[in-house]
């Protein structure tokens, strides 16, 4: 039963932090009178975590639902395998944006990319805020892709031993 309020909390907890994560990525603009003006539809990577999020948003909804009315038992597997790809999905994402920011906040010299966030900062600050936010939610469902693993494989028993018979022939 703990594990199962657990698992049902993490899942609900992932809405908010993933909901929360589009919207601060999609209502981020900011406009430079130098360079123009800045928002998440210019950049793919961005546009990739808002897809991302709202997979994950649907996802935690639809499992939260399914476990609270289901027996679990049933779907071990089908839970094991979705947190796993959900999980990856969110550090692919995660990974792109933390690039980004990374190149926004120290530019790259060698190719003669400046840094952007001296002109574009209140841009960077939120897409920290919401970097962090996602990976929240990436935790959540890291501790969840470890739950389901866990309720998958307690189904099977673990390999036997091999007799002392066995380990004299293999000798």
């Amino acid at each position: 039963p703990e594990l199962k309020f657990l698992d049902c909390s993490l899942r609900v907890c992932a809405i908010p932090l993933s909901a929360a994560t589009i919207w601060l990525t999609v209502t981020n603009r900011q406009d430079n009178s130098t360079y123009g003006k800045l928002e998440f539809s210019n950049i793919v990577g961005l546009q990739y975590m808002v897809c991302i999020s709202a997979i994950c948003a649907c996802y935690s909804f639809i499992a939260a639902i399914s476990l609270s009315v289901g027996g679990l038992v049933a779907k071990a597997w089908l839970f094991f395998v979705s947190d796993q790809i959900v999980a990856y999905l969110i550090v692919t994402s995660g990974a792109a944006v933390l690039e980004i920011l990374y190149l926004a906040y120290n530019g790259d010299r060698e190719i003669s990319w400046s840094e952007a966030c001296s002109s574009y900062g209140r841009f960077c600050c939120r897409m920290k805020l919401a970097l962090v936010l996602y990976v929240l939610a990436l935790w959540c469902f890291i501790v969840l892709a470890v739950i389901s693993a866990y309720r998958t494989f307690i189904m099977f028993e673990p390999p036997s031993l091999p007799s002392k018979e066995v380990k004299e022939e293999i000798a």
